[in-house]
């Protein structure tokens, strides 16, 4: 089951791609790939195939241990993450009772990542990129577990797959309908954490360097692009998971509901890429701090209320 799943996780990002340049295309009306095989299917190999054969440069004065581990860590810390996700009633790894809190403490340890990737390169402008990361990231991770408190509070089980079950129990009635607050921060919050346009500041292309992985070429670029799309590919799980019933459905296969599901979200991010302009800084953390975090703690208290006036 563990090979089945990771084959199926390195596989997905390359349909990603392309599904995403297509939509981003037809959203902005311009041509997406289609050069590279009928439609441009094959672009995202090329792009493989050209990260592969670049020149694997270190830079001279970098700390090269943790030059080539920084990059390492973001896909560690995702498939770990989802080793938790129960996919199906019995397609998972390990559906174990604090399931939840290990995917936020997953999350929390892909910080390292950017700021391991820009101190190691001895560059002042990825050092600035891993900085203003490492803030996104904690700025939004807060207001991200406590918009799941609500789900805890009307679950009282941090295993997800009681979540789904809970949802279930209740005639398909997803928590997205019973915590809509929630499942709005969550999704902000993760868009956030995943470093996803509006909130791709850590790229900082009005420096005219990429960030903190400035200085990175060939298969270690391509291990951040590939953290890049499993995030999103996580944070479409876990809000189908929490807030939109996992498997349940009518009629349908259990996985291809959990499937249909997550691409729904992922569509959300691509459009949401292609719709809002890029925050300035101080925006994205106002928003984090003055915004959605009063109304995370907010959903708590109303959820709290409802559930004890309710029994």
């Amino acid at each position: 089951m563990v090979v089945i799943i990771l084959a199926v996780l390195f596989s997905l990002p390359i349909p990603l791609i392309w599904g995403e340049r297509r939509l981003l295309g037809a959203f902005q009306d311009r041509y997406g790939p289609n050069r590279v095989g009928p439609a441009g299917l094959l672009q995202p190999v090329a792009d493989a195939i050209k990260l592969f054969m670049k020149e694997d440069w270190l830079p001279p004065f970098a700390d090269r241990r943790v030059f080539v581990l920084a990059p390492t860590i973001v896909v560690v810390t995702v498939l770990l993450a989802f080793g938790t996700v129960p996919f199906t009633p019995t397609i998972h790894v390990a559906d174990f009772n604090v399931g939840l809190l290990f995917f936020l403490a997953m999350a929390s340890l892909g910080v390292y990542s950017s700021v391991l990737a820009g101190w190691a390169s001895n560059s002042k402008y990825a050092l600035l990129g891993g900085l203003r990361a490492a803030a996104q990231m904690i700025s939004y991770e807060i207001p991200m577990g406590l918009s799941l408190v609500g789900v805890v509070l009307l679950t009282g089980s941090f295993r997800l797959g009681d979540i789904v079950a809970a949802q279930g129990a209740r005639g398909h009635q997803w928590f997205a309908v019973l915590q809509p607050l929630g499942f709005f921060i969550f999704l902000v919050a993760g868009v956030a954490e995943a470093r996803r346009a509006p909130f791709d500041l850590p790229e900082a292309e009005s420096e005219l360097v990429a960030g903190y992985h400035t200085e990175y070429a060939s298969m270690k670029f391509a291990l951040f692009y590939l953290g890049e799309y499993l995030d999103v590919l996580l944070v479409a799980c876990l809000a189908t998971v929490l807030f939109l019933g996992g498997w349940h459905g009518p009629l349908l296969p259990p996985l291809l509901w959990f499937a249909l599901k997550v691409a729904a979200i992922v569509f959300l991010f691509i459009w949401v890429r292609a719709i809002l302009p890029r925050f300035r800084f101080d925006q994205l953390m106002d928003f984090g701090w003055k915004v959605l975090l009063p109304l995370s703690l907010v959903n708590i208290l109303a959820t709290g209320a409802v559930a004890l006036a309710l029994g």
